[in-house]
């Protein structure tokens, strides 16, 4: 699944707005998310279908799905879902391509974020693994807290490998690596990466990182170097997941990611002018 020459860019706004404050009218979402399309990235995680009442920032996403303007661009839309009826919502909408679910190897944070055990989430990801398939949809699996976890549940880098593999029995073709407190190290990175990707060739590996401003690059370079091609990311790097016990810890800004490509050599098929009209509605929206 690696190639040497580029990446696969997820842009993650939704990862951004869920933890915001201030409500973002409707109208700005989306415009917004349109300026995001005309860039080129690979996904746009722009929305979710989960409780309005965990997540009020993106209660509106049917209402932004409408106004968005999908008729010259190959970014594929994701929504993210935290159960079956969130994926059966969301899978009635011939725009999005994409579902993701978050599944955490945190017994806590499972049951924290989706109010689920981790067997009842499996169950979950099978029910929602075929709803897809009967749509001809990807499910998009994040291993939440993949790297270590802040809530004393069991974990070493092989309790995240063993789950993968119980993913890859149920036909799982995309798998985040989800750092969702900014724990990961570039040693554990490296293991993982160097562990998941050559055994389980058929599966699109990437990675979520949550990250300081002093340790985006390592976290980069780390799953790079052990093979990682698929990257999530956001303008400005703002996000962090509410439901978390931490003080939200933003995403890899992707003006950095982007910095590092460039630094490296690494070709990216993306508009840059639209990239930073993008960019100065952020600095609009994203002000406290």
């Amino acid at each position: 699944m690696s190639d040497n020459s580029t990446i696969q860019l997820v842009e993650c706004p939704r990862d951004a707005m869920q933890g915001w404050e201030k409500f973002i009218p409707t109208s700005e979402k989306a415009a917004y998310l349109n300026a995001l399309l005309k860039v080129g990235f690979d996904v746009l995680d722009f929305g979710s279908f989960v409780s309005a009442k965990a997540i009020p920032q993106l209660a509106d996403t049917r209402d932004v799905i409408p106004l968005l303007d999908l008729s010259s661009t190959s970014t594929r839309l994701l929504a993210i879902v935290a159960n079956t009826r969130g994926a059966e919502d969301a899978l009635q909408y011939d725009e999005i391509s994409c579902i993701g679910f978050p599944f955490s190897i945190s017994e806590t944070f499972q049951l924290r974020n989706t109010n689920k055990t981790i067997l009842q989430s499996l169950l979950q990801v099978e029910e929602m693994q075929n709803l897809c398939h009967q749509k001809n949809k990807e499910l998009v699996i994040y291993i939440s807290m993949g790297f270590g976890n802040p809530y004393g549940d069991e974990y070493n880098a092989g309790v995240a490998i063993n789950w993968v593999s119980h993913l890859a029995k149920l036909g799982i073709k995309t798998i985040a690596m989800s750092d969702t407190v900014g724990v990961a190290k570039p040693e554990n990175i490296s293991y993982i990466f160097d562990s998941l990707i050559p055994e389980f060739k058929d599966i699109n590996i990437g990675a979520h990182f949550h990250s300081s401003a002093d340790t985006w690059e390592e976290k980069i370079q780390a799953s790079y170097n052990s093979g990682c091609r698929r990257y999530d990311s956001a303008l400005k790097g703002i996000g962090g997941c509410p439901m978390a016990e931490d003080e939200l810890v933003g995403n890899i800004a992707t003006e950095n990611l982007l910095y590092w490509c460039d630094e490296k050599g690494i070709k990216l098929n993306l508009n840059r002018e639209h990239f930073h009209e993008a960019m100065e509605i952020a600095g609009r929206i994203f002000v406290r």
